[in-house]
């Protein structure tokens, strides 16, 4: 199965930049509709941006204007630019398939903390 390595999190004060990416084991990747979430500490898991094979994007009304997901095929890789971090962006943030019927097991995710 396709295996999911998250990185780019850190400590980041209000205001400031990060980029995620999202590296995947096999080029099969690049045929899957693929999603970004995260997870904030005692809350469910959300959904954040979305970029279809076709390179289609959506997002979640707290990332518009502020996120930008983007992928890399040559790479394997899906990229999250989040720009203007406020500190509700503060979460574990993961990639998978947007299908949830067809998700891969969860990566370790990547830390974002956003503070002053």
């Amino acid at each position: 199965q396709v295996q999911l390595v998250e990185s780019g999190g850190g400590l980041v004060q209000p205001g400031e930049s990060l980029r995620l990416a999202c590296a995947a084991s096999e080029s099969t990747f690049n045929s899957y509709s693929v999603g970004w979430y995260r997870q904030a500490a005692g809350k469910q898991r959300e959904f954040v941006a979305g970029i279809t094979t076709g390179g289609r994007t959506n997002y979640a009304d707290s990332a518009k204007g502020r996120f930008t997901i983007s992928r890399d095929n040559a790479q394997n890789t899906v990229y999250l630019q989040m720009n203007s971090l406020k500190s509700e962006d503060t979460a574990v943030y993961y990639c998978n398939r947007l299908d949830p019927f067809l998700r891969l097991r969860w990566g370790q995710g990547t830390q974002v903390t956003v503070s002053s």
